[in-house]
């Protein structure tokens, strides 16, 4: 099966806390990465996405270790509508 990568930023400008988080992030910018497979639809190709992860600490931000947190694409959607909400 093929599969790939694809890389964003999301985007905050107010602390926020995702499920599965230790505890609040600090505003910032955080890379994103879903992992997506290739799925044939009715002669058409179409990718669906598999998993997601979100990098700490955020780009440009100093901690001793970095790491990549699985997470559900749907509850950064709605985090990053909140923080948008805020602002």
């Amino acid at each position: 099966m093929t599969t790939r990568t694809t890389q964003t930023v999301a985007r905050f400008s107010s602390p926020f806390l995702l499920p599965g988080f230790d505890a609040p992030q600090p505003a910032g910018d955080y890379r994103v990465d879903q992992d997506e497979e290739l799925i044939e639809v009715f002669s058409r190709l179409a990718w669906r996405r598999v998993s997601a992860f979100v990098h700490l600490p955020a780009i440009g931000m100093n901690g001793q270790t970095h790491q990549m947190v699985p997470i559900d694409p749907a509850d950064l959607e709605a985090a990053l509508e909140k923080d948008h909400q805020q602002s």
